[in-house]
Formats: C-alpha cells, sequence, structure tokens
C-alpha cells in the first residue's frame, strides 16, 4: 500500500503535467502580434531606410531574431522566417504565430514613398514564405492610400492572410478618414480584422502619434469592422486625456473592438498589464500578442517585475530559454488569465493545421 501512494505521488506532483494528466486539452495558444524584418536580400523585396539601418534599434532587431546582416546577405530575408519558425516549434506553450507585412507611406499619387518609408515587408514575399512554414500565419498590410488598395486587399484575403496590420503613426495613416469608408466596407465583407497601433510608438525614428489616437477608430468600429487595438492603448495621450481612458470608452460603446496585450511586460510599460486586466469585462475581449522580436530582448525581462511577482517566480522565468515560452509564464505569472490565451483560438483559424 505504501508503494502504491508513493506511486501516486510521484505521478500527481513530480510528473509533468499533460493535457490527459490535468484535465481537458487547452486551446492552442496563438501569437497575433508578430514581425519579421528584410534588407532585400534573396529578391524579397522588403527594405530599411538608411536613417533606421544606421540607428542603435537596427542592431538589436537584427541580434533579437537570432541574425547577422552577413547571414542575411548571404541566405536571403527568408532565413528570418525560418528562425522565427524553429524558435516557435520549440515552444511548449505557443502553437503558431501571425507574422507582420509592414506597408510604407504612400504619396499623393497613391505610390509607396520610399523617401519616407522605415521598413517594408511586402505581402507577397511574407505570403510566400509563411506558406513554407505551418506554424506561421500570413498578416497582410497594406496602406488604405494606395491607388489600388482595394484590390491589394483581395489578394491578400486571396493569399490566405488571416488580419491586416496598421501602424497609422509610421505609415501616415488617419483611421478617421472618410476616404476611407470603402476600403472598410471590403475588409468588413472579406471578415478580416485590422490589428492597429494604439498609444505612442517608440521602435521608428520619426512618428505622428496623434495618429494612433485611439478615438480615431470610431469610423471603422461604426462600419461593423473588427478592430484590435495594438497594446490596448497603454501609453500617451491625446487631447489631455490618456489613451487608455480614451480605449475604455470606445469599448463600452463598441463590441467589435479588441485590444491585445503585446509589449505590455516591457519595461517602459510597468503597470500596464495589471491595470488593463483589472477591466475583467474585457477580458473575452483581450488577444494574446508578443511584439516578438522585442520579447528577444532584455526589455521584456522578467526582472524588471521582481517588485510585483514572487522572487521565485523571477527566477524560474528568467531562466526558460525560448522566448514565447518566457513571455506567457511572465503573463500568468502578472495575472493574465488561461481564458484570454484561449481568446485568439475563436478568432483565428489554423488553416490544415
Amino acid at each position: 500500500m505504501k508503494l502504491l501512494l508513493l506511486a501516486a505521488t510521484f505521478y500527481l506532483v513530480l510528473w509533468p503535467r499533460t493535457g490527459t494528466a490535468s484535465g481537458p486539452a487547452k486551446p492552442p495558444i496563438i501569437d497575433i502580434h508578430c514581425h519579421t524584418a528584410g534588407i532585400g536580400a534573396g529578391g524579397s523585396g522588403c527594405f530599411v531606410s538608411p536613417a533606421l539601418r544606421k540607428n542603435w534599434r537596427y542592431r538589436i532587431y537584427l541580434k533579437s531574431f537570432g541574425v547577422t546582416e552577413k547571414e542575411l546577405e548571404r541566405e536571403g530575408d527568408s532565413l528570418i522566417l525560418q528562425r522565427l519558425s524553429r524558435t516557435l516549434a520549440e515552444s511548449h506553450h505557443v502553437k503558431a504565430a501571425v507574422v507582420l507585412a509592414m506597408d510604407g507611406v504612400v504619396d499623393a499619387n497613391g505610390s509607396l514613398d520610399r523617401s519616407r518609408t522605415e521598413v517594408y515587408i511586402p505581402n507577397d514575399f511574407l505570403a510566400r514564405e509563411t506558406k513554407r512554414h505551418p506554424n506561421l500565419l500570413f498578416g497582410a498590410s497594406i496602406n488604405p492610400y494606395r491607388k489600388d488598395a482595394i484590390q491589394r486587399l483581395d489578394q491578400a484575403a486571396a493569399d490566405g492572410a488571416v488580419l491586416l496590420k496598421w501602424l497609422p503613426s509610421v505609415q501616415d495613416i488617419d483611421p478617421s478618414d472618410r476616404r476611407l469608408i470603402p476600403f472598410y466596407v471590403r475588409l468588413r465583407e472579406l471578415g478580416l480584422p485590422l490589428l492597429t497601433h494604439t498609444g505612442q510608438e517608440n521602435s521608428f525614428t520619426r512618428k505622428k502619434d496623434e495618429l494612433a489616437d485611439p478615438e480615431r477608430l470610431r469610423l471603422p468600429l461604426s462600419l461593423g469592422v473588427t478592430v484590435i487595438a495594438a497594446h490596448a492603448a497603454g501609453n500617451g495621450w491625446n487631447h489631455g486625456e490618456e489613451n487608455f481612458k480614451r480605449f475604455l470608452r470606445l469599448c463600452a460603446e463598441y463590441p467589435n473592438l479588441y485590444g491585445d496585450i503585446s509589449a505590455l511586460t516591457q519595461a517602459n510599460r510597468q503597470g500596464q498589464l495589471v491595470r488593463l486586466l483589472k477591466h475583467e469585462e474585457l477580458h473575452g475581449r483581450l488577444l494574446h500578442g508578443t511584439d516578438m522580436p522585442l520579447i528577444a530582448t532584455g526589455i521584456t525581462s522578467p526582472w524588471w517585475h521582481a517588485l510585483h511577482i514572487p522572487l521565485r517566480s523571477v527566477w524560474r522565468i528568467a531562466a526558460i530559454k525560448n522566448p514565447w515560452d518566457q513571455d506567457v509564464e511572465l503573463k500568468r505569472a502578472l495575472g493574465v488569465p488561461e481564458t484570454i490565451f484561449a481568446n485568439n483560438s475563436k478568432l483565428f483559424h489554423i488553416p490544415g493545421r
């Protein structure tokens, strides 16, 4: 009998938990906010502006992707997607990630303005490369001021895009511009969510933060577009009011407004995640994202949160090598419930996977 009790104790307490041992299997965790990059190597069509390539951020981004500039020149920009897929496949928690294209600034003629674009990741390159990796999903990016914006939107949908991504403060997009109504109508018809940056932007050398004011999202919301406010407008002010308060007001008015929790564990965003989680009425509309590659840098180290979570948890999380797993465990320690991690699987299907 004692041997049976000891065996049972080992099984229940010490044996690693699986979906069968701990109850029903959890829905797969999907990261809806993952970036890539490229310098045009291998005919990708990507580019990084000369100003940003000279900026200190550029080297950090390459290092966090696990590549060097020489490797990209030799093997092509698709190498970053290969490294992302491999690291993701090693994750115990995250099954798939939506990798985001990045359209540029558009000139008065509706064409790409390279002189004002800092990072460009074309849709066709990303659509092609994500098809090669079962754990990577295609997130399109289309500046709605392009002369052929709706045609590009239809093409992105045909190529398997699961959402559309904007960074208004960098792409010079005003979401409240009524000239965009036909674009929004088509977006709604296609059933593609709009993931758009809200709040301050600190990753580029130039920006217009007023364009990332949550209040500018009223137009697409009123037209029935599913809108995901990236970072849940966690920082910055507009018109003398915190962007976060403006986001909360819109959430109360529009059930088709969601928020993602990407970047909210960064050192410069202390307390933003905990503040958001206090609004339990929003838990069903909060979506998991990471803002990869930032989770592979020191800015999201669990040590920044040592005053808010037990020290033993900090040590345990800091020892996790996989950036996606470390991100999930840190968020769990900060109070993110499993229901939030499961929300993405309700909105995003992993086709044939």
